[in-house]
């Protein structure tokens, strides 16, 4: 019987307070998060917007008990799933695949090698595809293979999203449900789906699927609820965790906050579409800001969903995901990462005045240039920042 190594990708999150700086540096280190026209400004800008943040991040995660569950509740699904699939005729190992915090990508891989595993599965705990956190890790895993002989010589099938994947979004309704059952007057009460969200040059210029996936996954919950409960409930979908100036996917959580509460909703159940496991974004995110702007706005009765976790259903679905990559056709690394061929990130040889494609480079370019005269002034202690007294 082949050993099957299956490789959940996860974001990664720091485990202590000092491990925050860190990890924001590995995060805007990867151009896949922040793209810059300039790579070799990558770690310089990464080092920076680390420093900046750390300060306003660790107060986060003192808020949520001084460091991200993320690791934790990832392993216990890893296992969970082990034991599934073992229970199915699989003979299978669970490895957890990090992007920016501990256990690091390598470290997996190190491990499946060292195993002796037949074939590998990916399967990323995003549900639905982005540039940004599917698209990422398989490129990390591109570049793992190209430079190693061994790990290129294993036969590896992914499974790129699962939005729509039946096992998903029944385990999604059925903790929604329980949820609307208990508001004063099920029927009514208002479902709000929080994303997280991307800058909308992902899904425009870069032809990232993810607005699409999390719009229909959307749908396709609120038609299992209505054959669930029998009403169709009124929900909104915004989208959360917004960083630096460029515009992201709308509407924003906050603002959709604002105006549910100006149209007089009192009972909001509110669910974190994207997250699959409690950490950050849910616990302070969604649990302390969110629930703040909810009240103040008028919402009186916030009932947030909790995060899939290890939920029955849900480890049941990623089994069946499994179980159906293996039978399958093979899904390769390269096609899991694939996007649909759009126009350029970055269209220099164009132009067009107002708030468009071509401003938004030029004001990039502007901004490396401020940024690169700040760093010069930073490191040689002298300059107009120094004069005035703001360094």
């Amino acid at each position: 019987m082949a050993k099957v190594g299956v490789l959940l990708l996860n974001l990664g999150g720091p485990e202590r307070i000092q491990d925050v700086g860190p990890f924001l540096y590995n995060l805007f280190a990867d151009p896949e998060i922040i793209r810059l026209p300039n790579p070799a400004l990558q770690k310089p800008l990464a080092w920076l917007i680390s420093t900046l943040r750390a300060g306003k991040s660790q107060a986060a995660y003192r808020s949520i008990g001084g460091g991200s569950p993320l690791r934790r509740i990832t392993e216990q699904q890893a296992r969970e799933l082990q034991s599934n699939l073992r229970q199915r005729g699989i003979e299978a190992t669970s490895y957890v695949a990090m992007r920016y915090w501990h256990p690091f990508t390598e470290s997996a891989v190190a491990d499946i090698k060292a195993d002796g595993v037949d074939e590998v599965v990916v399967l990323p705990l995003y549900p639905h595809f982005s540039i940004s956190t599917s698209g990422s890790s398989f490129r990390e895993l591109q570049r793992l293979r190209q430079a190693d002989p061994g790990f290129a010589r294993l036969p590896i099938r992914c499974i790129r999203s699962y939005y729509n994947d039946p096992g998903y979004i029944g385990a999604m309704a059925e903790l929604i449900a329980k949820e609307i059952q208990a508001c004063p007057d099920p029927s009514t009460a208002h479902v709000f789906f929080s994303a997280h969200g991307v800058p909308k040059s992902y899904v425009e210029e870069a032809g990232d699927p993810y607005q699409q996936e999390i719009e229909a996954c959307a749908g396709l919950i609120m038609d299992r609820l209505e054959q669930q409960l029998g009403h169709r409930n009124p929900f909104t979908l915004a989208y959360q965790s917004r960083v630096g100036p460029v515009e992201w996917l709308k509407p924003y959580t906050d603002d959709a906050l604002h105006e549910l509460g100006e149209q007089g909703v009192k009972d909001l159940v509110v669910v974190p579409i994207s997250f699959v496991s409690e950490h950050i974004e849910t616990l302070e995110e969604i649990d302390i800001e969110y629930r703040e702007i909810a009240t103040e706005s008028g919402i009186t009765n916030f009932r947030r969903v909790p995060a899939l976790d290890t939920t029955p259903s849900f480890i049941e679905g990623l089994a069946n995901l499994v179980q159906h990559a293996l039978e399958g056709p093979e899904v390769n690394l390269d096609q899991a990462a694939a996007l649909p061929t759009k126009v350029k990130l970055y269209p220099q040889d164009k132009w067009a005045w107002g708030w468009n494609n071509s401003s938004e480079v030029w004001n990039g370019r502007l901004a490396m240039l401020g940024f690169s005269a700040f760093l010069l002034e930073l490191l040689s202690g002298r300059g107009p920042l120094h004069s005035l007294g703001l360094l």
